[in-house]
């Protein structure tokens, strides 16, 4: 069922919700410049075996309300979004789970809002937090000291986007999806040029949005209130990842209180085919359902103990 809600005067946001009513809630919060059909229809139907699941397009995404140019806003603007797509939706409280920025919303979701969150999952992300990583053997490094983003990424990120039609638009986006896919394993290249076309078909045309790059990042850090989070968190470790890779994931799992990672084999910054059961299964474990995809199991690094449940 698709239905749009007025996140704030102007704003409307579409959003899509499968699976049973009445069954918990489960709300997808997707990374910059990323619309809601960017989660894969295979994870968003296993997800809704369980759960209500709910995905939309942030504001300047897909069918969502193009609006930066006229009226700039904020990041911590497009977390109070999340908050307005539940209201909308009359969902009192949600499992979110959320990839690169969106897992960013997802933290100041848990800082600011922790009555309306059943679960976290955070995958692909940093923490918002400046309390330094404590290493095994209990040296510590600052935030600022830990890995950043590849260079083959920032490269890439560094070209100027041109408009040389919907063709080259998909080829641009494909080699992007290569990069951020990580080199562990095979790159599935018909998959995401169908994902691809399909947000471009969902969205109406091939441009892309530059807005999220461009809003103001102040407000963010949130590391008081991480450290006394009470929400069942789960951190996804992706061993291939390209942008904040490790130990960036245990290091937002020493910042999230109470926090616990599961790693998925061969992950970096995309969702190919070869990861999704994984991490359905280690997202449905961690909100309490089932999983059913018979995929091989992650791996809790946390406790060491594979948490495989098909």
């Amino acid at each position: 069922m698709q239905q749009f809600i007025d996140a704030a005067p102007g704003i409307r946001l579409w959003t899509e919700q499968r699976g049973v009513p009445g069954a918990p809630p489960l709300l997808l919060i997707m990374g910059a410049q990323a619309t809601g059909v960017g989660w894969p229809d295979a994870l968003v139907d296993a997800l809704a075996a369980h759960h209500r699941v709910i995905r939309y397009d942030h504001r300047d995404t897909g069918r969502s309300t193009w609006p930066f140019e006229e009226h700039p806003y904020r990041i911590a603007d497009l977390a109070e979004d999340v908050i307005a797509v539940l209201d909308g939706l009359g969902i009192e409280r949600a499992h979110i789970v959320g990839m690169s920025l969106g897992g960013m919303l997802a933290q100041m979701v848990l800082a600011d809002h922790p009555d309306r969150v059943l679960s976290a999952t955070l995958i692909g992300t940093s923490a918002l937090s400046t309390t330094p990583y404590t290493r095994p053997d209990g040296s510590t490094v600052p935030v600022d000291e830990l890995p950043g983003i590849a260079p083959e990424v920032l490269e890439l990120w560094a070209r100027p986007v041109e408009d040389h039609g919907p063709a080259a638009e998909l080829r641009r986006r494909i080699e992007h999806w290569r990069v951020l896919a990580g080199d562990q394993l095979p790159f599935d290249t018909a998959f995401f040029h169908a994902l691809e076309e399909r947000v471009i078909e969902h969205t109406g045309h091939h441009r892309t949005g530059t807005a999220h790059g461009r809003a103001e990042h102040d407000g963010m850090l949130r590391t008081e209130q991480l450290a006394r989070n009470q929400v069942p968190t789960l951190v996804v470790a992706a061993p291939a990842e390209p942008v904040f890779p490790p130990p960036h994931p245990q290091h937002l799992a020493q910042c999230v209180n109470g926090a616990h990672v599961v790693e998925i084999p061969g992950m970096g910054h995309a969702l190919p085919p070869a990861v999704l059961g994984p991490l359905a299964d280690a997202i449905l474990t961690h909100t309490g359902a089932t999983g059913l995809t018979g995929a091989p199991g992650a791996t809790d690094v946390t406790t060491g103990a594979d948490t495989t449940t098909a």
